[in-house]
């Protein structure tokens, strides 16, 4: 059983945050494959409207035993030596990073498609929510993250 541990950023996820876990994983010498996915916040149009930004939110106790749960099951079906999952909430800018999948494996195909995996199971079933905030300053409730 993995530990229950804080998925949760305050803002935006950063690049240092990245390179930092993926150095903190070179001593593990019997991982072969690393697989990453990075959540960028677009500045999408939306109707005649820009995005600035979106404003995350999150039942952050649900969350948490959701993810635990996605950590639990993901472990339980793929060889994985590591998972890590990070979320931000609060308001992210339009070319910030808001979401945070690194999984590690002896090869490749379990880290990548247990990667796979879990971005898809977060955003169908973990409550978190994002306001897409306009460029002049009106804001809109986006149906998923």
């Amino acid at each position: 059983m993995s530990t229950k541990k804080n998925v949760f950023v305050d803002g935006a996820i950063s690049p240092e945050k990245i390179a930092k876990s993926i150095t903190n994983h070179q001593h593990k010498k019997n991982i072969g494959g690393h697989s990453i996915f990075l959540g960028q916040v677009r500045e999408d149009l939306v109707g005649d409207k820009l995005v600035k930004a979106i404003e995350y939110s999150s039942h952050r106790e649900l969350a948490e035993i959701k993810i635990h749960q996605i950590r639990e099951d993901i472990f339980a079906k793929y060889p994985l030596v590591c998972l890590h999952i990070y979320h931000s909430v609060g308001t992210i800018l339009a070319g910030e990073l808001c979401f945070f999948v690194f999984t590690s494996s002896q090869h490749r195909k379990p880290a990548q498609d247990a990667c796979d995996e879990i971005v898809e199971r977060v955003k169908s079933e973990v409550p978190i929510w994002g306001k897409e905030i306009f460029y002049d300053d009106t804001h809109q409730w986006k149906t998923n993250n």
